[in-house]
């Protein structure tokens, strides 16, 4: 049975107030939550506002047995499609709906796929080595292992930096390549160690968890987040009623910079307005009770 979800919803209000759905509400309103994860946008926008649908979409199949409970008595107002973001369209297509009023992009790793998904998202628990976001991954779909154990030196530290942004990749690389002939290198815990050997003794002693840069680079390679969001930013933005807003949460520099970018083409073409010009952060209250909303941005659009 699918443990229930734990997963803690950043900048929960900022998010939902940002999409504006009480402004005319007479007639239905459909609501895109493009992240379903452990559902609490899409919780909070149906307590919110009785005459709000939403479509949730998850690539990860098991993310909706893990919250339906919390659902119950709802269950008419929320349709579910295991997708990734960047086939908003196919999804919409499922559903039988051309245009949405609001559409969320939550981009952190939810709780539960750190914690309970067994793929090795965490770099601390001894898992197999996999960091995709694929409950049941087919054969011929890409790992944390292939890249590990087959990607040349350069390309894996080309990607530890570019996608993580890790200072140490070269050593790291080079440690990788100089493990995996002795042994194949299967599960995060040898990974981890692995990393510890070839980073200075006073970056294993620093604030941040010295594999955290690595891990990040190697789940957003698997899954081509990047490449996904440029994509479903694009679609997601087609799908959008005039009038309609899109709210995108980020975590790291590289996703931020992607969602600022688009927003200021589109604010160029004249087909969007910035609700927000500077990323609303969230309130030391809320960095208290859950330190992971630390490094979240939201930006707002509207379309025109």
């Amino acid at each position: 049975m699918a443990k229930e979800s734990v997963h803690k919803t950043v900048l929960l209000n900022e998010t939902i107030e940002g999409l504006e759905l009480s402004r005319s509400l007479a007639s239905e309103k459909i609501v895109l939550d493009c992240t379903f994860g452990g559902g609490g946008h899409s919780l909070e926008i149906l307590e919110r506002y009785p005459k709000v649908k939403v479509i949730a979409l998850d690539q990860d199949k098991s993310a909706w047995e893990k919250a339906k409970n919390k659902f119950k008595g709802r269950e008419k107002r929320i349709s579910f499609v295991n997708n990734n973001f960047r086939d908003i369209d196919e999804a919409l297509q499922k559903e039988g709906v051309e245009k949405v009023d609001g559409i969320i992009f939550d981009l952190g790793l939810s709780s539960d796929q750190l914690e309970n998904s067994g793929r090795g998202f965490s770099f601390m628990k001894d898992e197999p080595l996999q960091m995709t976001m694929k409950e049941n991954p087919l054969p011929e779909d890409l790992t944390a292992e292939d890249i590990v154990n087959g990607w040349s030196e350069k390309s894996l530290a080309d990607i530890i930096y570019g996608y993580g942004e890790e200072r140490f990749s070269r050593k790291i690389a080079k440690g990788i390549v100089e493990s995996r002939k002795k042994e194949k290198i299967e599960r995060t815990g040898q990974l981890v160690k692995i990393i510890g050997e070839n980073v200075p003794s006073a970056y294993r002693k620093g604030r941040l968890h010295f594999a955290t840069k690595t891990f990040q680079a190697l789940r957003i390679a698997v899954n081509d987040e990047l490449g996904s969001l440029q994509q479903g930013l694009g679609k997601g933005l087609e799908a959008l009623k005039k009038g309609g807003r899109m709210s995108v949460i980020s975590f790291h520099s590289l996703e931020d910079r992607i969602v600022k970018r688009f927003y200021k083409e589109k604010e160029k073409e004249e087909k969007v307005i910035l609700i927000n010009k500077k990323p609303i952060i969230a309130k030391e209250e809320e960095i208290k009770n859950n330190p992971r909303s630390r490094s979240a941005k939201l930006r707002i659009l509207e379309k025109k």
